[in-house]
């Protein structure tokens, strides 16, 4: 229980906003780049594209509170990919001090379950126009 009671959808609302800013701010190099960042990442430039789309379009949508339970399994997947690619493919251990280890990827894959399972929240646009509970 919290020492404040009826903070759920508060704590929702910063947990959205800031998951949302951060695919937000990393969806939009792969948008711009997604040539250079296909060649170092060993992807097609399509499928960097895509993947920045997406998460441009889900960190909008976890930020708007507007479907975003949806939001919350495409972000969750995507860090899934990220988690994936960084243990088998790339080697990188959980943290490491010369590079961004999977530790980061697994609390944002945590967050993105958290808003799946908890839902938006009452401040949010699907509140708002009634489109989940």
């Amino acid at each position: 229980m919290l020492i404040v009671e009826g903070l759920r959808d508060w704590g929702l609302l910063v947990l959205r906003v800031f998951l949302g800013i951060i695919f937000i701010y990393h969806g939009i190099p792969k948008l711009k780049m997604s040539e250079a960042l296909g060649k170092g990442m060993g992807k097609s430039t399509s499928f960097v594209f895509i993947l920045g789309l997406l998460e441009l379009l889900a960190g909008l949508a976890l930020i708007l509170g507007f479907y975003a339970e949806i939001g919350a399994l495409v972000t969750g997947l995507v860090m899934l990919g990220a988690i994936y690619y960084k243990i088998f493919a790339w080697k990188i251990s959980f943290f490491a001090m010369d590079k961004t280890g999977w530790e980061f990827d697994f609390i944002l894959f945590a967050a993105a379950v958290a808003i799946l399972l908890l839902g938006a929240g009452a401040f949010s646009l699907d509140a708002l126009l009634g489109i989940w509970p």
